[in-house]
């Protein structure tokens, strides 16, 4: 598999995992190292709160296994606390740190973080040379088309972003204003992709196989990086991996393998979060796993309600039973 560089890291060209605001922890990082990702990335993680000395962000740091790198992404609108807090995650061995300047949501964007910084360019180089000066590792940048419709600006952004010392630049084919709408402008991604020399990470639509193919012909990218597509399907990687090789997509896994690796997923949630943390979030991410089997819906009825890790185990049980009788009647 070709690999390209960002920075002093080499990154198998194949598909990354995006970062994902509670849904992007340890174990649902390792479960997807462990299918190919090409690297990972943490969930968000508030910059003035870690120079706070907040212990909860802390447990956002964990490194998964050393399949593929790893990256920690950092939020806020100061360089003075981006640049700390960056010197803060580095005993977490993080490969290279990654600098939210897309995300939408309103209490980020709201207060002058993430895609917010598209709307202040100055502030944003500022951000980025200051972290980029302040760790030894590559900082890469995750940005957006831009703030809306009127202010599409990710070419020049991403050019100065290189000019501040970025070593990468994600970008995601949609704006601030669309949240997560389709369409995914993937010609905007193309236009960044000529605008600098540092590789860039096509983000947005990705779903499957054939969608990650499309992203690498259609603009160019250097990388293509996986968000909700990757939703109960960690696989999707090696999916992805094998397309890009030989131009075969694998089986998909059985309902019996789907629910082994969901019982595998929530499992490391449990080790890494105690049973109660881990099942409550349990009964969102379980039902991601049969999203189209049938009887989904009731399925995701009783992950509701969920407490334990065995009555997991119990429920899958009754699945499987019940998939074989269908199977052989």
């Amino acid at each position: 598999m070709k690999q390209i560089s960002i920075g002093n890291v080499a990154i198998e060209q194949t598909a990354a995992l995006a970062p994902m605001a509670s849904v992007a922890d340890y174990a649902y990082r390792e479960m997807c190292a462990r299918y190919g990702a090409a690297y990972t990335v943490s969930e968000m993680v508030s910059a003035k709160a870690l120079c706070f000395g907040d212990k909860k962000s802390l447990t956002l740091l964990r490194r998964c296994s050393g399949r593929s790198p790893f990256s920690i992404q950092l939020f806020g609108d100061d360089p003075a606390f981006m640049a700390k807090a960056a010197k803060i995650i580095l005993p977490y061995a993080p490969d290279m740190i990654d600098l939210n300047m897309g995300c939408p949501v309103p209490k980020v964007a709201g207060n002058g973080s993430g895609s917010a910084l598209m709307k202040d360019p100055a502030k944003a180089a500022a951000i980025t040379a200051a972290v980029a000066e302040a760790v030894p590792v590559p900082v890469t940048v995750k940005i957006r088309k831009g703030w809306d419709g009127q202010s599409v600006n990710a070419p020049s952004f991403a050019r100065l972003m290189e000019q501040s010392g970025a070593a990468a630049i994600a970008v995601h084919g949609r704006t601030r204003q669309q949240m997560y709408r389709p369409p995914v402008d993937r010609d905007i991604i193309r236009q960044v992709k000529k605008s600098v020399s540092i590789p860039v990470i096509g983000n947005g639509g990705i779903t499957d196989a054939a969608s990650a193919e499309e992203m690498y012909r259609e603009t160019g990218c250097d990388l293509v990086m996986v968000a909700q597509g990757s939703y109960g399907r960690p696989w999707i990687f090696s999916e992805i991996r094998s397309y890009l090789e030989s131009g075969v997509i694998p089986v998909e896994p059985a309902l019996d393998e789907k629910l082994d690796i969901m019982l595998e997923h929530i499992s490391l949630a449990v080790a890494d979060k105690g049973e109660h943390t881990a099942m409550m979030e349990a009964r969102r991410v379980a039902g991601w796993y049969l999203k189209g089997m049938r009887g989904a819906a009731q399925f995701r009825f009783l992950c509701s309600s969920l407490t334990s890790y065995e009555d997991l185990k119990l429920l899958a049980a009754q699945v499987k039973a019940r998939e074989k009788v269908s199977e052989e009647a």
